[in-house]
């Protein structure tokens, strides 16, 4: 029996469809509050991903990293700009697995042990979590498992060392003989070197392991480095450069992580519809890459989906509907109020935005023209409410700055407010409590974007560009989506038709259905809530990973 069949094994049988081992690495996963070591969207849609695992009965483990001090906690300034605390997280759920090894960092055996997340925790898969924060090590080594997405190159291209190689020999220690090593994204491609190592350079052995998930067409979601500073870092495990060129067809000094995952892996995936056909045609000029296909994105129903909400859809309760979403409003209002000392109103159409502040989701959108988002917000016979919440990336100045341009003009309104603290338990809050949930990013520039299927499963109206997921929702009685702006325009006068749709689309389709024609407005949230399940719940993705990927 091996050791992870006697101390870690899944607590059920494994449903005939997906007995197939699977190992899936990713470098963030939010799966519970408590837990606190993830930033985004990657680590939403993987946290989801584990929970469907389990209620699905797969033969699956996930591979992470504890991060001592999380991405950061989100907290303000005098002034009430944000800012970023970097504050040691204490899992006391978490369970010692008693295994330890090293890895080769920069020429130094740098110490991994492992935490095991037990599946009845928090509705998961086995999951465990690699950490360099033991006494054996010295603080530089320590701090690789320090801060997620750390600054420093080193230090980052050491956590993907981390992540793929400690997590490739973490499965040999529990003796776990994965039949798919899944790569969610690029940071666990050092595991394919510690791969080619074990089958001594048979890489038709280590192609038939691999898969991989692009996330983003975005060009600081695909990272690049210097061949020659990843090999003195020990990235490639010992490989020669000009092996490491001849199996990954990167000719020149720049590595290109992405492509060499798509050239090493059997089959790869887009993260939905739109977004495999962007992939292809991003990486198709190249040569030897796998075939790339698309898996749509989703998020776990049970997790993230009001029950009582569904009840009341279901029994044709309307007023019962009404009633539930104005209590969820309230609810989202204390925090509001705790936050902003701004007192919101349950039966007042509001709008929100929240997710990671990255340039090209374009947050501050709807408050350019200054002189009608200030009509919009002053109208006392239609009002609306409108909140923000997000975590910009801490070093990313340009998205800092414009959180704090939206906290400054939130002091203007008693109607505007703009949150920290985006984790799960304010995420489901928002879904929650939001009538529209909007959705502005440069089209083609989000992938997939889930926030908004969880936005719908608690009676949300997604308003939306057209890109990521939407095209594959948004039918013209579920949601409101704006016209494409002209892709080929310059950058700002895309924004600019993308700002001018959208106050359009408030000021002459939402705000007057949502006043005027109530029975209208309730026709399309329950058109939204019935419409996002089944497709769009992690259950339905999990099953694709392993009928689409894993048994491909």
């Amino acid at each position: 029996m091996s050791r992870f069949e006697q101390d870690f094994k899944h607590p059920y049988a494994y449903d005939p469809k997906y007995k197939k081992r699977v190992a899936y690495f990713c470098m963030e996963f939010a799966i519970d509050q408590p837990f606190k070591i993830y930033s985004g969207g990657l680590g939403f849609l993987a946290g989801s991903h584990m929970r469907s695992a389990y209620e699905l009965n797969q033969n699956f483990i996930g591979i992470g990293i504890l991060w001592k001090y999380g991405y950061y906690d989100q907290v303000r300034k005098g002034n009430q700009e944000m800012d970023a605390l970097f504050q040691e997280k204490i899992n006391n759920f978490l369970e010692d697995t008693n295994i330890k090894f090293t890895i080769e960092v920069n020429g130094h055996p740098v110490w991994v042990t492992a935490k095991y997340l037990r599946p009845g925790v928090f509705n998961t898969v086995p999951m465990f979590f690699l950490t360099t924060d033991l006494p054996e090590n010295d603080y530089l080594s320590q701090s690789i498992s320090h801060r997620l997405y750390d600054a420093d190159a080193s230090a980052k291209v050491a956590q993907y060392m981390l992540l793929g190689l400690g997590g490739a020999k973490l499965l040999d220690e529990l003796e776990y003989n994965a039949e798919v090593y899944h790569f969610n994204e690029a940071h666990a491609l050092p595991a394919s070197f510690h791969l080619a190592k074990k089958f001594n350079g048979d890489m038709q052995k280590v192609k038939e392991l691999l898969v991989f998930t692009t996330h983003t067409p975005e060009e600081a979601g695909n990272e690049k480095h210097d061949i020659h500073f990843l090999n003195k870092l020990g990235y490639f495990n010992g490989m020669p450069l000009d092996e490491v060129r001849r199996i990954t067809g990167i000719e020149n000094d720049t590595f290109d992580h992405s492509l060499a995952c798509l050239r090493l892996a059997k089959i790869a995936n887009g993260v939905s519809k739109l977004h495999g056909e962007v992939s292809n045609d991003m990486w198709n000029k190249y040569d030897n890459i796998c075939r790339i296909t698309s898996i749509t994105n989703a998020q776990n129903r049970t997790y993230w989906a009001d029950e009582q909400l569904y009840t009341a859809l279901h029994k044709e309760d309307d007023d019962k509907l009404l009633d539930r979403k104005r209590y969820l409003k309230s609810k989202l209002f204390e925090t509001v109020a705790d936050q902003t000392g701004k007192l919101m109103d349950p039966k007042v159409l509001t709008i929100v935005w929240a997710r990671r502040f990255a340039a090209y989701k374009r947050a501050d959108l709807v408050t350019r023209d200054k002189e009608r988002f200030n009509r919009i917000m002053n109208n006392p016979d239609r009002p609306i409410q409108i909140i923000w919440a997000g975590k910009p990336y801490p070093m990313d100045y340009g998205a800092v700055s414009i959180f704090n341009q939206l906290v400054h003009l939130s002091k203007d309104y008693g109607n505007m407010a703009v949150l920290v603290g985006y984790e799960l338990k304010l995420s489901r809050k928002l879904k929650q409590g939001s009538d529209v949930w909007l959705n502005n990013p440069r089209v083609p520039r989000e992938a997939s974007g889930t926030s908004g299927m969880t936005s719908a499963m608690n009676g949300g109206i997604n308003l939306s560009t057209d890109d990521g997921w939407i095209p594959e929702f948004a039918n013209g009685e579920n949601s409101y989506v704006l016209p494409l702006a002209d892709l080929n325009a310059p950058v700002h006068e895309q924004d600019e038709q993308d700002m001018n749709s959208l106050l359009d689309v408030l000021e002459n389709e939402i705000i007057p259905t949502y006043y005027d024609r109530p029975e209208d407005w309730n026709e399309r949230v329950k058109n939204s809530m019935r419409d996002v399940l089944p497709y769009f719940d992690a259950n339905r993705m999990a099953l694709q990973y392993y009928e689409k990927l894993y048994n491909d």
